[in-house]
């Protein structure tokens, strides 16, 4: 396997998210926007597409729709409603209200953890579809023995947001969907739960030989609601392409389906082009046209993004912005800490350490974690003044992390301190002297025996001591005195 898909070849993959806004009424009506309510109770002759009924565009979802395509640095642009005309028992109207060639967001960009850029080429509105849930047969329509529609849904703002054919694998898809995802939930347009269908990816996937760069044909894979079955998709659909090429036939466009439990893609139905939906403008909403004022009001409010975060970061601990570290505190939302410690003239490199690797783990095995940033910053001081060890700082942080209070308390009533330099010295010569024939391999080059001798330290100190100092006084011991102690 090759970076980016199976040997020789090349994966080209481009998205489609579907993100449900953050809107407490419905795009064209005023049903509530609500996830789990009992079926078909939040409706009216709006969304159901009773005759005689008219829509009336939500101000709040144009103020979210805007938000996303500046954090996303796209042109705002006039734009146009179409009806996109389809029958599917979800789509009461027999259309959707959408935005076609002319949508409010157009040409941007959003740049990746790893420094990459990914084409956006638009990000428009829409209206979100009703669900239909299929009984029987394991879920497929085919396979069912009734289908229920449920028409709350139907109605809800969307913004559809689709990158350019610029990713590569299944790795920078992942990448992608957390970003974007990292992006809308900051500006406060979306939740971003995939579980309860907030964020909904249709991804594109097409193969070429690596060095060529035509694009291959392409099939659309609908509706994957996790990070895992994306991955996952990308990887089977790819290898199945390949196949397909390699055995000299072709591959045909197509939209197909994710089953998660055979971990395989199924063809759904041949790929629809526009001409298929027979767009036409909305007749009943006029020419959205955000004033320029409006705008600038909206990029003025956005809030510092992940990517600009986590330039912060790095500048502060002297990390690179793309290191697993500054990626993990700001994609945890722990970042603040970091830029704490570095307001008060602590070691923010030391901070970013615990935090990406201590406290993530809390994280990752509470679910969330309440840490004070003055009793942080108080306690990478003490890690690096000496007063405490590294070892010692990891289970006052611990303690920190599960129950709060001071440092220093903690670090009293657990009965930790670090050993002066004097005593540490002292300990150092005390066991080199107990172990001479092992001190004189270590002198005479055996560097493996450092392990045995600090662990002698460990014990004697009763697991006080600063191993980095021990370490490096016993170097420095072994430098001055040569090989021999006798």
């Amino acid at each position: 396997m090759s970076g980016t898909g199976p040997e020789g070849w090349e994966v080209v993959i481009g998205l489609e998210v579907h993100c449900e806004l953050r809107t407490r009424t419905k795009l064209f009506c005023g049903c509530p926007n609500v996830f789990g309510d009992e079926p078909n109770t939040n409706v009216c002759p709006v969304c159901l597409g009773l005759p005689g009924s008219l829509p009336v565009l939500n101000r709040e979802a144009v103020e979210l729709a805007l938000r996303i395509g500046r954090a996303l640095h796209c042109r705002v642009q006039s734009s146009v409603f179409h009806r996109k005309n389809y029958f599917y028992p979800d789509m009461p109207k027999d259309f959707q209200i959408s935005q076609y060639d002319v949508p409010v967001n157009a040409d941007g960009w959003l740049e990746l953890p790893s420094g990459k850029r990914v084409g956006i080429e638009r990000a428009h509105m829409e209206e979100d579809t009703g669900k239909t849930t299929h009984v029987g047969g394991g879920g497929r329509i085919h396979e069912a023995t009734f289908s229920l529609v449920d028409y709350n849904r139907a109605g809800v703002p969307l913004v559809e947001i689709v990158s350019a054919p610029d990713l590569r694998g299944a790795d920078e898809a992942r990448e992608y969907v957390e970003e974007l995802r990292a992006v809308l939930v900051a500006t406060g347009a979306s939740d971003g739960k995939m579980e309860e269908g907030s964020l909904r990816v249709d991804c594109n996937v097409s193969v070429r030989p690596e060095g060529t760069t035509e694009l291959g044909t392409r099939c659309e894979i609908k509706n994957m609601n996790s990070l895992r079955s994306l991955s996952r998709a990308v990887a089977y659909e790819a290898a199945r392409q390949v196949e397909v090429l390699t055995s000299g036939a072709r591959v045909v466009q197509e939209t197909r389906h994710w089953d998660e439990a055979d971990g395989r893609t199924h063809a759904m139905r041949s790929k629809e082009e526009a001409f298929d939906y027979r767009y036409f403008p909305e007749p009943d909403l006029v020419t959205l046209s955000p004033s320029d004022e409006w705008i600038s009001a909206v990029e003025a409010a956005l809030p510092v993004l992940p990517a600009e975060r986590r330039r912060r970061v790095a500048e502060a601990s002297g990390e690179a912005p793309g290191s697993e570290a500054v990626s993990t505190v700001v994609r945890l939302d722990l970042d603040d800490l970091v830029m704490a410690a570095s307001s008060a003239g602590a070691d923010a490199g030391l901070a970013l350490r615990r935090l990406a690797n201590e406290v993530a783990g809390a994280l990752a095995d509470a679910g969330r974690v309440s840490l004070d940033p003055a009793a942080f910053v108080e306690l990478v001081r003490m890690e690096q003044d000496g007063e405490l060890t590294p070892a010692q700082a990891r289970r006052v942080l611990k303690e920190l992390v599960a129950v709060g209070g001071a440092p220093r308390d903690i670090a009293g009533r657990l009965g930790l301190r670090s050993l002066g330099s004097d005593q540490l010295s002292s300990v150092v010569e005390q066991v080199v002297t107990d172990n001479p024939r092992e001190w004189e391999r270590f002198a005479g080059g055996d560097d493996k025996l450092v392990g045995f001798f600090v662990g002698k330290v460990k014990a004697a100190t009763g697991g006080n001591a600063d191993l980095r100092a021990a370490t490096e006084l016993l170097r420095g011991r072994r430098s001055q005195s040569g090989p021999s102690t006798t």
